[in-house]
């Protein structure tokens, strides 16, 4: 038998890893990152909600995780970095509670009155915490800066997507061809701000039932013979599909 020499040994000990082996590790190491920057990500939102944006450290958010400052600090750089994700997290998740779950409706009214009882059913969710659309415009009206920017860039971006929503409903035959489109955008995000006023601030038991009853009132202004035949049609699809029985 040949006895490797010490040279043979440190050699071996010093080849250099194996392209896969690194690989692998690689992946295993931004998978845990990824886990827990979502961890914390989750947590943030959650101290966001009940304390507000301004309310977010990298100190509170270590104590709530538990984890050390240093460690929040490496995945999130500043306060203010912190702030800009927590931000871009609450968007991504109301797109994905509130605008793709509702353009799976036919384009029109359905798809605009989807858009607009997902967004009041998110916000009567958030009473207890409160949406940081509302909340973030609150405390950032008066200042400039990145999170300022972040937040405006959002809520545009949604008040895109029911402006495109309103314009395809007028398209469609569904509201009037002379509406205007600008003033029935304003109407809707006003009956959100009041519903999070009375329900949240005022704790109006009545607000959810208001914030239906000014819909209503808006499809009546707007809408066309058409636009409420489609709409009738719409609800009573959506009454049929939340009796069905689930098969066994």
């Amino acid at each position: 038998m040949t006895v490797p020499t010490k040279s043979t040994a440190t050699a071996k000990a010093a080849a250099p890893v194996a392209p896969a082996a690194k690989s692998a590790r690689t992946v295993r190491t931004l998978h845990k990152g990824q886990h827990t920057r979502a961890v914390i990500l989750e947590a943030a939102l959650g101290l966001a909600s009940h304390m507000g944006l301004e309310g977010l450290s990298i100190g509170a958010l270590a104590d709530v995780t538990k984890m050390s400052k240093s460690g929040v600090f490496a995945h999130f750089g500043s306060r203010e970095e912190l702030q800009i994700a927590v931000v871009t997290e609450y968007h991504a998740k109301f797109e994905e509670e509130v605008f793709f779950a509702a353009i799976r409706e036919p384009r029109g009214l359905p798809r605009l009155r989807a858009l607009y009882e997902r967004w009041v059913r998110r916000v009567s969710l958030e009473l207890d915490s409160g949406c940081i659309y509302i909340s973030g415009a609150v405390e950032f009206d008066d200042r400039i800066g990145p999170v300022r920017d972040a937040l405006v860039s959002m809520v545009r971006d949604w008040h895109a997507a029911l402006h495109k929503a309103i314009v395809l409903a007028q398209k469609a035959g569904h509201l009037h061809a002379d509406a205007d489109v600008e003033q029935i955008l304003f109407e809707l995000h006003g009956l959100i701000l009041s519903l999070h006023h009375d329900a949240r601030f005022l704790r109006n038991p009545g607000a959810l039932a208001r914030a239906g009853m000014g819909f209503e009132r808006a499809v009546q202004s707007y809408a066309t013979p058409a636009g409420l035949a489609a709409d009738a049609l719409a609800k009573q699809h959506a009454a049929a599909a939340a009796t069905k029985k689930p098969r066994r």
